[in-house]
């Protein structure tokens, strides 16, 4: 589980719970003091990660400068475009410490790669392997009409652009499946932020009856074992143990098909080149909808390279959590227009009552193709999602032309999505 480090308005950045501390007793729910890492700390090593240009910054009020620069990058000798905010970072979660002197570029392109856990390396057989594992119906049953692609639909965003996916048997899913573009840098998966890796996630899917209709894992490595081809495959993928009934575990299957969703990277979109330089990737209403974007507050929560919150690195650990509280400003119509009360975020999964209504920050990238929107897919429309954010969170009624240049700017969040992977 995970504990809050502390918490200014609505937003919380979370670390596992399952270490002890020095005197061997495990921590306890309540007990921030044992966590070891302060939210100055957590400050500091944002900074460290992210480019940084300083600024002095005088309090909360102080009215956001916005500057665009143009820098020469030294590689490349290629124009880049450095966007950022500044003020006192993040309206929302910093606002509550002293000034700050500090200048945070959050609006950035992706990274090369994800971060790769050192039990699980990359590896092109690996990857081939979770590929044909990700579309083998057989991998979720007999008889399954189903593959991981079904509710993750690799052609339409990630997911299957259903409110609640359709499980096994037509059984309905309790949430809103996610997109799996870009997934390698989430630091914790589920709406609810409970799984702490992409392994853990995948053996979690295949012990979900509403997934999947083998009763135990152990049958879906025996029935794996009977095809020669994935026993040849297993054995390539996992030479080290492949004298263990080829390689074919649990263990291993996870592996393999998080290694292939680890390849899943939607990058150079329109903003990406944008920010590169090309002042003419992106509309002028794109443009105005980035700093509207900010002016209306997204970025509490939204910033980074994948939008959703700090990068995986010193700042957030992979296993980390960053958590935001939706709704945030409680009465509003949207609350039971859309069902916004029914599911308890985190609460339910912890028990603690501090984390009602608190999920995971949803990255945005490719957000304009993975509608509908919202844990419980309830809105249709990525127009109707903004309006919904700007009331629910900040209290604010945008108007139609905020909504419709904040649309565009997501819009260029939509990244190249690679025919190889598709095929």
């Amino acid at each position: 589980m995970n504990i809050m480090l502390t918490t200014y308005r609505h937003i919380r950045i979370g670390v596992p719970l399952d270490s002890q501390d020095g005197s061997g007793k495990m921590r306890g729910p309540h007990e921030p003091e044992r966590v070891g890492k302060t939210m100055a700390e957590v400050i500091a090593q944002i900074m460290k990660q992210s480019m940084v240009t300083t600024g002095v910054n005088t309090g909360v009020d102080t009215e956001v400068n916005t500057r665009i620069q143009t820098m020469e990058s030294r590689n490349t000798q290629k124009p880049m475009r450095m966007i950022h905010f500044s003020r006192l970072m993040l309206t929302g979660i910093f606002c509550a410490l002293p000034t700050f002197a500090m200048g945070f570029d959050y609006l950035q392109t992706l990274p090369a790669k994800p971060p790769v856990p050192l039990n699980n390396p990359m590896t092109a057989s690996k990857s081939a392997l979770g590929k044909q594992l990700f579309f083998d119906r057989s991998l979720l049953g007999t008889n399954s009409l189903l593959s991981c692609n079904s509710c993750h639909n690799l052609k339409q965003g990630g997911d299957d652009n259903k409110a609640l996916s359709l499980g096994q048997g037509g059984q309905k899913t309790l949430r809103s499946a996610p997109s799996l573009w870009n997934i390698g840098f989430q630091t914790v998966l589920y709406w609810d932020g409970r799984s702490t890796s992409l392994e853990a996630q995948t053996l979690d899917h295949l012990r979900n009856p509403t997934i999947s209709t083998w009763p135990n894992i152990g049958e879906l490595v025996q029935a794996l074992g009977k095809s020669s081809h994935y026993r040849q495959a297993f054995s390539k993928a996992f030479p080290a143990d492949k004298e263990s009934f080829f390689g074919i575990s649990g263990e291993n299957i996870a592996r393999a098909i998080t290694s292939f969703e680890r390849t899943l990277q939607a990058s150079n979109s329109a903003f990406d080149q944008y920010i590169a330089g090309d002042e003419s990737a992106i509309s002028a209403s794109a443009k105005r909808g980035i700093q509207a974007f900010n002016d209306a507050g997204c970025l509490a929560c939204h910033f980074g390279a994948n939008f959703a919150g700090p990068a995986p690195g010193p700042a957030l650990k992979m296993g980390d959590g960053f958590y935001e509280l939706f709704p945030n400003n409680l009465g509003s119509s949207y609350d039971q227009q859309y069902h916004l009360l029914v599911d308890l975020g985190r609460f339910a999964y912890t028990g603690d009552p501090t984390e009602r209504y608190m999920w995971r920050v949803p990255p945005l990238r490719n957000i304009a193709v993975t509608a509908p929107y919202f844990h419980n897919g309830a809105v249709a429309s990525l127009e109707e999602a903004i309006r919904v954010m700007g009331k629910t969170q900040f209290n604010k009624q945008l108007s139609d032309k905020n909504v419709n240049d904040i649309a565009a700017f997501l819009h260029s969040l939509t990244g190249e999505m690679p025919d190889k992977i598709l095929r």
